[in-house]
């Protein structure tokens, strides 16, 4: 596969505890943004998603589903730590928090297993997440 210079993502592997921080870190960021378009290009073309329950191939499956999660999951804030890494795999785990269009909170936490290629694309994600409905005075994420 090709790629040109504004497809690779740094850091790119092999990652070390520095590099693989600031890899979650931005993607905590770019999440944030809420803009699929943007996030959606961190990941390889081809790429293997499960997200829950549902299994996702390919980048523009991947845009169409964060168009139709941010448009859901209102008031959305996220914070990721890492919990693990090896030269080409982050694992982290995260919670974030939504508004429903009903006004209902939500916090949801999760783990997610990540794989990259050379050029620091992600080519695999698989996340598990459960949610938790929460009254407005227990949001962490103001």
């Amino acid at each position: 596969m090709h790629y040109k210079m504004n497809e690779i993502k740094y850091p790119v592997p092999p990652f070390t505890i520095e590099t693989a921080r600031q890899k979650v870190q931005a993607a905590e960021d770019a999440w944030n943004t809420k803009d699929a378009e943007r996030v959606s290009l961190a990941y390889t073309i081809d790429t293997e998603w499960r997200n829950r329950s549902e299994f996702l191939n390919g980048r523009e499956e991947v845009r169409q589903f964060l168009k139709r999660k941010w448009e859901k999951e209102l008031n959305y804030k996220l914070k990721k730590e890492l919990w693990s890494f090896t030269e080409d795999r982050i694992a982290v785990r995260f919670e974030y928090e939504w508004r429903s269009e009903k006004n209902q909170w939500f916090r949801s936490y999760g783990n997610e297993m990540w794989e990259f290629d050379q050029y620091g694309l992600m080519k695999k994600r698989y996340a598990s997440i459960n949610d938790v409905s929460i009254e407005d005075k227990d949001r962490k994420f103001k």
